[in-house]
């Protein structure tokens, strides 16, 4: 076997969470080479992986690289997505493939019945399992994120207040009920009374607006300023991270940050846990409410309008944490 495929299409964390099969294979088997197909937007994730020759990306549809691909000769694809895009592409290449299993029915089920029949196996492990017959082993040695070194950002750039130590809040999440209400965030950064980054992307510099105009200069507001890997940056040179559970809390991770992970609708037994963190990371959520999860994913708002997985948070055991 001289060459093989990893499929994965999105998002920042799933992509982030394939990093430790890309890292065994090639070191396991250096002989083989990688290639990974993505999404174009998350390429960035994957261009400054020394373990990847080549990386094949999409706009929307596999068409647009079926032919690049087959003149690949692959003699394997992993198949880390499992979805009608990565089967299409399996199909269309004729190749040897294994896929790693996604357990939507026992997701549903504990969405909609409240039953847990979840493994006690993390995502990684389970993305792992998918490279078995290649005779892969897990090295246990946690995420791989790779910061290009055009995009390091010096800690002189940021505010006089920032460059002696800062907590990183990473205030976005792709879904509402996965991010703490603004004014929970306000009051945690009052609280905190220290210097505090705020991280996100374009889509979250209002509600940053309005953590930095009600909290003062504590505050430095980095969101929609700098790109993924940028912001990766800021994140390494944090003292501690506070995070939705969201790409950037797997970046984080991957870092080797010490992380306090705040979760809403979604709960870790879903597989998507900070893997192997830091071992003073702390994982903050309302236990034992009849309603979550609600979603495997999230909705734009509360289906039950209380919003109690993130209303009663604990503050002070979350700022405890950051002590």
């Amino acid at each position: 076997m001289k060459k093989i495929l990893i499929i994965r299409f999105s998002s920042i964390g799933d992509i982030v969470l394939t990093s430790p099969v890309v890292r065994r294979i090639k070191l396991q088997k250096p002989e083989i080479e990688i290639h990974y197909l993505t999404k174009k937007s998350f390429k960035s994730i994957l261009e400054n992986n020394p373990y990847i020759s080549k990386i094949h990306s999409i706009e929307k549809n596999v068409s647009e690289v079926i032919a690049e691909l087959k003149k690949e000769n692959f003699d394997f694809v992993i198949d880390l997505h499992n979805n009608l895009r990565s089967a299409e592409t399996k199909l269309k290449l004729g190749k040897p493939s294994f896929s790693f299993k996604k357990l939507n029915f026992k997701k549903w089920v504990l969405v909609n019945f409240k039953i847990n029949h979840m493994p006690a196996i993390h995502i990684v492990d389970r993305y792992l399992q998918a490279a078995e017959k290649l005779g892969i082993q897990n090295d246990h040695k946690g995420l791989d994120y790779f910061i290009p070194t055009k995009d390091e950002i010096a800690i002189s750039s940021l505010p006089t207040n920032h460059q002696n130590g800062f907590i990183g809040f990473v205030i976005g999440a792709k879904f509402a009920t996965k991010k703490l209400p603004t004014e929970k965030i306000i009051s945690i950064c009052k609280k905190l009374n220290q210097p505090i980054v705020l991280l996100g992307g374009k889509e979250d510099e209002v509600v940053a607006k309005e953590i930095e105009k009600s909290v003062g200069s504590i505050i430095y507001n980095a969101c929609g300023k700098y790109n993924l890997n940028q912001s990766a940056s800021i994140i390494k040179q944090a003292k501690k991270i506070i995070t939705h559970d969201t790409g950037l809390m797997h970046i984080a991770t991957a870092l080797g940050k010490e992380i306090i992970s705040i979760w809403g609708n979604t709960v870790p037994n879903f597989g998507f846990a900070p893997y192997l963190p830091h071992q003073n990371s702390k994982m903050v959520e309302v236990k034992n409410l009849s309603c979550r999860p609600c979603s495997k994913i999230g909705y734009a708002k509360c289906p039950k309008g209380h919003f109690k997985c993130m209303m009663e948070i604990d503050e002070e055991k979350l700022i405890n944490h950051c002590q």
